[in-house]
């Protein structure tokens, strides 16, 4: 089942570049931007990655933390935070539980092949744990936009 507005966002606890464990929770009375993508370091996802970086003040300032997520382990997650200058944790779900508890692991097609990714999605989650938002439709270069709006 798809989660919704309105919804809790599912707890969780994985580790981010530098593998220090994070779990939702840690984030309780704070707004969460928590942001799914396929794969470092590819044109799509630095996009997204560097909007979220160049409008990160502005995001900070309206209450919101910045936790990035997608399959990739924690070496690359270092390497692409190095790359871009991000300022921002990225999880490392190597074990895809965030992806099937948000449900956003799914079948791709490119090129004419079938494999599973993650579908980039956004979830905004309010200071009590809930689903305020949900962007499945994401602007890579305009994301933090769709996120303030």
């Amino acid at each position: 089942m798809s989660l919704q507005i309105g919804d809790a966002a599912p707890e969780f606890e994985t580790r981010d570049q530098n593998g220090n464990p994070v779990r939702l929770s840690d984030f309780k009375g704070k707004k969460v931007v928590l942001y799914f993508y396929p794969k470092d370091d590819t044109p799509g996802c630095t996009a997204e990655a560097c909007n979220l970086r160049d409008n990160y003040n502005y995001l900070l300032k309206a209450g919101y933390e910045v936790l990035g997520v997608s399959v990739d382990d924690e070496k690359s997650h270092q390497k692409f935070i190095k790359k871009f200058n991000l300022p921002f944790a990225l999880l490392a779900d190597t074990d895809h539980k965030l992806v099937e508890a948000y449900d956003v692991w799914h079948e791709k097609s490119m090129f004419g092949k079938n494999y599973m990714g993650i579908v980039r999605t956004t979830f905004i989650i309010d200071e009590n744990g809930i689903i305020s938002d949900i962007i499945t439709k994401v602007d890579n270069e305009n994301h933090t936009e769709q996120i303030l709006k």
